[in-house]
């Protein structure tokens, strides 16, 4: 099969925005698949993987199997509800990371709209696991604020730096090292300011993340991942799952992450922590120290139980093909 994929365009010179792209191709390229990326050489495809609606549908209307792939729980379907165009016209399936959307317990809205359930996948044999690590700190990547806020119905769905709020006290209460490789804006000095008083650490993701070889050096040189989602996620109870996280565990590094609703579809307890608030967290980070080898054998062992692109690409083939 011959299969283009649409890369988001905030993708570019982000180590990991630029990996979860990666995930997909080197995947279907390892099913036996052509794969080309938008701007390359091509005309005639079978199937289109459009992530967050990149391309316009009427680009892509000579393609016969068109999938719109949502990276975004919730921020996507909130922006389509209020009349901004996510392209999601056009396309013959859509495809969403949120696990939960379209299930109770889930109130994002479904706009008569069939999603399709999948996992980030992570090409395992890009991400060996690790028996040393050379950070000795729980760390993660990303933005602190990748765009304004959502308000539906009375909610507010905000961003990470709403959901860091909560764990604040984290450094002080666990005596343990948090590493930030977060874009932070200068004009949250408020944030900044009571970031560094709790003894957060924030570096450039620039400078350590910012191609995909520095951002896998960084993931698997960790200690583990302390995973702060977007507040939109955590309230929405999307059931969203981190690519990040994905990469962290296939290294053999735990994850401990603030709950969107993914327990309800992964195991939780060892490996991957699932978390609700600080309190949930100084227990889980205690625990992890206690029984590191432990957490960390079953990090890689979930990664591939349920992250293995094989399985989780194939899966995802066989349902748009149909």
């Amino acid at each position: 099969m011959r299969i283009l994929v649409v890369p988001p365009a905030y993708a570019e010179r982000q180590g990991g925005a630029e990996w979860a792209v990666l995930q997909y191709v080197l995947g279907f390229q390892r099913l036996g698949h052509e794969v080309k990326l938008v701007g390359e050489r091509g005309d005639q495809f079978d199937l289109v993987l459009n992530i967050s609606g990149t391309l316009a549908p009427d680009l892509l209307a000579s393609i016969p199997i068109r999938v719109y792939l949502d990276l975004d729980p919730a921020f996507n379907q909130l922006w389509h509800g209020q009349g901004i165009d996510r392209h999601f016209d056009g396309h013959t399936h859509h495809v969403t990371v949120g696990q939960a959307i379209g299930t109770p317990g889930c109130d994002v809205p479904t706009y008569g709209l069939e999603w399709i359930k999948t996992l980030p996948p992570v090409v395992l044999e890009r991400w060996p696991a690790r028996n040393s690590f050379a950070l000795s700190a729980m760390t993660t990547v990303g933005n602190l604020r990748s765009y304004g806020s959502i308000e539906h119905d009375g909610i507010t769905y905000g961003q990470k730096v709403h959901s860091l709020r909560t764990l604040r006290r984290l450094p002080e209460r666990t005596r343990q090292r948090f590493v930030l490789a977060m874009t932070v804006h200068e004009d949250e000095r408020g944030d900044l300011e009571a970031l560094d008083r709790h003894g957060w650490e924030l570096v450039d993701p620039r400078q350590v993340a910012g191609t995909p070889s520095s951002y896998r050096d960084f993931v698997s040189g960790s200690w583990a991942e302390i995973g702060i989602a977007k507040h939109g996620y955590v309230i929405s109870r999307c059931g969203w799952f981190s690519d990040r996280s994905a990469c962290y565990l296939a290294s053999g590094r735990p994850v401990i992450a603030q709950d969107t609703g993914f327990r309800r579809f992964l195991p939780t307890g060892e490996g991957l922590v699932a978390i609700d608030n600080e309190d949930s967290a100084v227990a889980a980070v205690h625990d992890l120290r206690e029984n590191y080898a432990r957490h960390a054998a079953a990090a890689r062992q979930l990664a591939e139980e349920y992250f293995d692109s094989d399985v989780v690409l194939a899966r995802l083939l066989e349902k748009v093909c149909e």
